[in-house]
């Protein structure tokens, strides 16, 4: 129970309105036995007129009609009381269901990026599906059958007692057993529901990656080899949920098969007593009988809830392992920063901490507020991570960087990322329309907004050009545009919000180079006075920008502007003059 504990301040929370539901449970519990009283009452009414101490059968009549109507009241009265306690317990497990599945997403969105490489989405989903849902059903379903037991025990056990205390006694000869059965194989469940959980991630894992790749899978042929594979895998987890149900599988025999031994005992001892006159009345047998009856789906649930609370440990002490995560990339400002958008790198070094490739040596550069800088190198070079750094996704290994001559680690995180507009090199749009993509780099832009965003990065006439225009909604990833499209999309959303800075990460690579000009120079005039830096392998892109340097494996091997470098011999020489004739 211990990793249980995380759900204890959501009980906190809602502590009012659990105590009006273990009260009402109390009360629907209280009606309820009233029907065994009533029962061995009706007994004792019709035994004492056979043996002829009431000899007034209209008498008998009138109390055996009293005793039903007392029953059937009790009956309605506990049924609304206990439809009430679903009501309050249940809505309340929903209220805890809702919090948690937002403090876990919540924590997914404060963790940085090399969390999100070293864990896979399937298993993401999992946590904050499977197991927040095995938690609230601890929180739900199993703390009202749990409260509805105890009331229950001991109401009854009291009530058994002021009638007959020695058949009481070995009444519940089995419960010792019960409880001692239900440790052992709490222990195995819990063991086994672990394990379940953890396939099912897999599971959801694997499914999750091929919906996404399902393109690929399709185009190379391979859905036979990707099909047998889920088999295995669907076949593994599937006998890890038949090895937890063999062991749940064994609970309700063994309650009944005490419940019956219960009965027995009833039936025998109180018989016995009854004839040794130890027992007063008939009454009191058959009422004991109603009562360990009432017992049996109590103490079948036990079962139920037992296995409940282990799979909810299993689920929660998983989501806890995410919980208790911080983030490598941490806000050490509380209050909000002015940005401008002077940029400067002093000797910075960065290593991928999950691969260890040393993506920066010594790089060092400086930007004025209102310049804009290209990034010109081969693959691998660290272009990308130089934008990755300044939107601090990652910490540097060594060196510094400053924004507005303050170290970027000392600037508010949130009014950082806000002052950037960034375009990735693998354009990502969500499944919602394209007006709501663009929106997503500023919630309360107008139409009007949208479309001229749209227009500076030369996309408007292809949007229209759709059935419902600027209202269509897009595929998983934007599956249903074009490489061109999606890019100019991406850099639509990040123009609309206005930044100090905005960095463009080889986001022209899906255009035609006739597209590409007339983006750049509609960018000329949206990014005056604002600091741009610009990835890309083209020259073209590059040509204008004020500042130009060249990557290659992590080092400035050139500095310079455009006409400066293409008059000494180099990379951006070479790749200007290969561009130029392939152009021609």
């Amino acid at each position: 129970m211990r990793e249980l504990q995380h759900v204890n301040k959501y009980f906190y929370k809602y502590r009012y309105k659990l105590l009006a539901g273990i009260l009402i449970t109390i009360i629907a519990r209280i009606f309820l036995l009233f029907t065994p009283e009533l029962v061995g009452n009706s007994v004792d009414v019709i035994d004492n007129y056979r043996k002829g101490i009431t000899t007034d059968i209209d008498v008998v009549k009138s109390e055996l009609l009293i005793n039903i109507l007392y029953i059937i009241g009790a009956a309605i009265i506990g049924g609304i009381f206990t439809f009430a306690m679903r009501q309050t317990i249940i809505y309340v497990s929903r209220e805890i269901e809702y919090d948690l599945k937002n403090e876990v997403y919540q924590q997914y969105q404060r963790l940085s990026l090399d969390f999100y490489k070293s864990n896979r989405t399937g298993d993401l989903m999992s946590r904050i599906s499977e197991d927040v849902g095995k938690v609230r059903e601890y929180a739900g379903p199993a703390l009202m059958y749990s409260i509805n037991t105890v009331t229950l025990f001991i109401i009854a056990i009291i009530l058994m007692f002021r009638s007959a205390p020695t058949l009481t006694l070995y009444t519940i000869i089995p419960l010792p057993i019960l409880s001692y059965f239900i440790y052992i194989l709490s222990k195995a469940i819990h063991k086994r529901s672990t394990i379940v959980q953890q396939w099912l991630a897999k599971l959801s894992t694997f499914t999750q990656e091929t919906f996404s790749g399902i393109s690929v899978i399709k185009s190379y042929g391979i859905e036979g080899s990707i099909n047998a594979d889920f088999e295995e895998l669907s076949a593994e987890s599937r006998q890890k949920n038949i090895d937890l149900a063999k062991i749940q599988a064994l609970f309700f025999p063994l309650m009944i098969f005490l419940i019956g031994l219960s009965n027995i005992i009833v039936i025998y001892i109180g018989g016995k007593q009854y004839i040794d006159g130890e027992i007063e009345s008939l009454g009191v047998i058959a009422k004991f009988i109603i009562y360990v009856n009432l017992l049996t789906w109590p103490v079948a649930t036990v079962g139920w809830v037992t296995s409940v609370v282990q799979q909810a440990e299993a689920s929660q002490k998983r989501i806890n392992e995410f919980l208790k995560q911080e983030p490598t990339i941490k806000n050490n400002a509380t209050e909000s920063s002015n940005i401008e958008g002077t940029i400067e790198f002093n000797k910075v070094s960065f290593v991928y901490p999950d691969t260890n490739i040393q993506a920066l040596n010594n790089v060092s550069f400086k930007l004025d507020k209102g310049e804009t800088m290209a990034i010109i190198g081969k693959t691998g070079s660290g272009k990308s991570t130089v934008l990755d750094l300044i939107g601090r996704l990652y910490d540097v290994t060594s060196g510094q960087i400053k924004i507005d001559d303050i170290p970027i680690e000392n600037l508010n995180l949130t009014s950082l990322r806000d002052h950037i507009g960034y375009v990735p090199q693998d354009a990502f749009l969500f499944s919602d329309s394209i007006k709501n993509n663009i929106m997503f780099g500023k919630e309360d832009a107008t139409q009007e907004e949208v479309i001229a965003a749209a227009k500076n990065a030369d996309v408007h006439k292809n949007i229209k050009g759709f059935t419902k225009g600027y209202d269509t909604v897009l595929g998983e990833r934007g599956i249903t545009l074009s490489g061109g499209q999606k890019q100019r999309i991406s850099i639509a959303r990040a123009i609309i919000k206005s930044p100090q800075i905005l960095l463009f990460d080889d986001c022209l690579s899906a255009v035609d180079t006739e597209t590409e000009e007339k983006i750049l120079n509609n960018l000329r005039t949206i990014t005056k006075g604002k600091t741009t830096i610009i990835v890309s392998h083209r020259v073209s892109s590059a040509k204008s920008a004020d500042k130009i340097i060249v990557l290659d494996d992590g080092k400035i091997i050139q500095k310079g502007t455009h006409n400066t470098l293409i008059d000494v011999d180099g990379y951006y020489r070479e790749l200007y003059l290969k561009q130029l004739t392939e152009n021609q």
